[in-house]
């Protein structure tokens, strides 16, 4: 029962970094492997801001066997002098005070990505330990460790040791070194994953050129060979980068620089033969991925200069057409680059800017730079390719207008017909309900006859549904199972999406741990990709993960999901554990489906993210597109089907 008094000692005060541990959520957004690597970035980008505003040309990130990372730049080197209000070390401020930073003003960084002073200290708190080193003339240490103190009950967070200390040790290096442990009583995961940061270290080179970032994984059972990454050619490099498995519809990206009143901005944009725009769009190198005023601004900007561009060299072809903004960008890749003073986002993982007078800025320069390319003789045949492009695009984007009236009007028997194949459920709360998107009918079925009925809806998939890399939008408008997907979810597509009339909270894709399984995983999540974005960057989207195997001893069970789990489980259970190996969902019954795919007490789900959004363009293009070549390598690199003739002497198959 509550307590029913409520006065002042009811109040706790969290001091100094308790609030980051018990609350991590809000500074890192959450504790899974997002939020793990977000306590590297918070370190490389201080490292980059030394970069990017001319005090360092190298940062350095390093990955252990005890599972710690470091980071170290040429820089400065952080405050080593004692702080006049602190009354203790620069370094220790930075690490243990909330708030508490030399970015608040423009005058130690002309452009930050680092605003609130929290990131330095948020890593500390949420580490088992963390070390520093500075190297001015002589090397500086200091190190920081969480525990836990049993009198007072809790987690102390991010302690000095001692104060920073002068080792005597004579340097010419200079800059900091920051090596820290994730605790693992805070993350889900502790193991960063060496893909995820070479990716963000390479999207961060093309944002500074000339910057060398090197990585190098010293993990034992891994590839310890260095990685080094530096563009010369800056964002102009990251488009190539991000079209090279594609056609382009002219031979190099446009780039336009240029600074207007303290913001520098930087465009870059390639055309190609594809369906879709896609614009990454970065403030002081952090990618925001819900855009912002600076992505409105270059849209604006190249909307405003074709029309005008347009007025001047109309043609048979383009006369008679009536275009909008998003005609111009179809299968357009651009990259918005600006560095500003002051960046206002939208909460401490920065995915959205809102400063005002970055939209006139970047406005302006994608105008006055496209004209500038417009004068140029050589580049004419560049917007006659747009253009020609958008006359495509304009007219196909009146015939989906006339299909989707045509199917509004007779939408009834229709929808009716579509929805004929969705058991649903019996719930009207969206908010509680989720929708099971099955491969096949056989594991439908089961599905069907094992779910929560009340707050579980199933739609299995009688085929595969259209590839929408390859198809333009009224092409996969035609496909019977893309249009049964869009009716049941209710939010329309396109330019008629509302998240608002969602059906479900969680969509989740439930397919085979094998070829065709995976092939369908794919063709779904770039639909949703292309064409309902906002499903996924709200959180929307899940795969549904089947266990592998069932390893099993008299009536003890347990489920794996790869063969280290397996053998796990085998050692777990003693001897005479006997294993089978799924597969496919088909071949469980309605209650080990349940059981091991849909209860949301026991099931795994994997949410589906838009972190590295340049990567995932990349990656879909290659697993979708037309690059054969491209494909197979990827393919042959990274996938792994859990070949059943692996397995086929020491597992029993169901």
């Amino acid at each position: 029962m509550a307590k029913t008094s409520y006065s002042s000692q009811n109040i706790t005060i969290l001091k100094e970094l308790e609030a980051v541990r018990v609350r991590p959520g809000m500074y890192i957004g959450s504790t899974d492997a997002r939020g793990l690597h977000h306590i590297l970035w918070e370190i490389i980008d201080n490292a980059v801001d030394e970069a990017a505003n001319g005090f360092a040309k190298e940062v350095k990130v390093c990955l252990y066997d005890d599972g710690s990372a470091s980071v170290e730049d040429d820089g400065r080197g952080m405050p080593v002098d004692i702080h006049p209000d602190a009354g203790v070390s620069g370094v220790q401020v930075i690490f243990t005070q909330l708030h508490a930073g030399g970015k608040f003003n423009s005058e130690n960084y002309a452009y930050s990505g680092g605003l609130h002073g929290v990131g330095a200290s948020v890593t500390n708190a949420l580490s088992e330990w963390l070390k520093v080193e500075v190297y001015n003339k002589t090397v500086y240490k200091m190190e920081f460790s969480s525990y836990e103190d049993k009198e007072q009950k809790k987690v102390l967070s991010g302690i000095p040791k001692a104060p920073l200390f002068n080792t005597g040790i004579k340097t010419i290096k200079h800059g900091t070194m920051v090596r820290f442990k994730p605790d693992a009583r805070v993350f889900d995961t502790v193991e960063f994953d060496a893909d995820t940061i070479i990716s963000r270290l390479r999207d961060t080179s093309f944002l500074n050129k000339g910057v060398r970032l090197v990585f190098k994984d010293n993990r034992t059972g891994k590839n310890n060979e260095e990685k080094v990454f530096m563009s010369e050619n800056g964002i102009k490099d990251y488009v190539s980068y991000i079209t090279s498995s594609k056609n382009t519809l002219y031979s190099e990206p446009i780039y336009i620089s240029s600074t207007v009143n303290d913001i520098l901005v930087e465009v870059s944009l390639q055309h190609t033969d594809g369906y879709t725009e896609n614009v990454f769009s970065f403030v002081n190198n952090i990618p925001t991925i819900y855009g912002g005023t600076h992505d409105v601004g270059f849209k604006s900007g190249l909307t405003r200069f074709l029309n005008d561009y347009l007025k001047e060299n109309s043609s048979s072809k383009t006369k008679n057409v009536s275009f909008n903004g998003e005609d111009f960008r179809v299968g357009m890749v651009a990259v918005v680059s600006i560095k500003i003073k002051n960046a206002q986002f939208e909460g401490q993982t920065k995915g959205k800017l809102g400063n005002a007078e970055a939209k006139p800025a970047v406005e302006g320069v994608t105008y006055d730079g496209l004209y500038d390319v417009s004068k140029n003789k050589k580049t004419v045949k560049i917007f006659d390719a747009i253009l020609e492009k958008a006359v495509s695009a304009a007219k196909e984007r009146e015939a989906i207008r006339h299909t989707k009236e045509l199917n509004r009007a007779k939408s009834g028997a229709d929808s009716t017909r579509l929805l004929g194949k969705l058991a649903n459920c019996s719930s009207k709360d969206s908010k509680l309900n989720e929708i099971f998107i099955v491969e096949g009918d056989s594991a439908g079925g089961s599905a069907k006859e094992g779910r929560d009925r009340k707050h579980q809806a199933i739609l299995p998939l009688r085929g595969k549904p259209i590839n929408c890399e390859k198809k333009s939008l009224i092409d996969v408008l035609k496909n019977e199972e893309i249009k049964t997907i869009i009716s049941a979810l209710g939010t329309g597509i396109g330019a008629d999406f509302d998240i608002e009339d969602l059906n479900y909270n969680k969509v989740i894709i439930l397919s085979d741990a094998d070829y065709d399984g995976y092939h369908i995983r794919c063709i779904l999540l770039t639909f949703f990709y292309r064409h309902m974005p906002e499903l996924i960057k709200q959180g929307h989207v899940y795969v549904g993960m089947p266990p592998l195997y069932k390893v099993y001893k008299k009536d003890a069970i347990e489920y794996a999901y790869d063969e280290k789990e397996r053998e796990i489980a085998k050692s777990k259970l003693g001897r005479g554990a006997e294993v089978s190996r799924y597969k496919g969902l088909g071949e469980m019954n309605p209650s080990q489906l349940w059981e091991t795919t849909l209860n949301p007490e026991t099931r795994m789900l994997m949410r589906v993210t838009i972190d590295e959004a340049a990567k995932a363009e990349m990656l879909i293009t290659t697993l979708m597109g037309d690059e054969v070549e491209s494909r197979k390598k990827y393919i042959q690199e990274h996938a792994n089907f859990n070949r059943v003739d692996e397995f086929e002497i020491k597992v029993k198959e169901v």
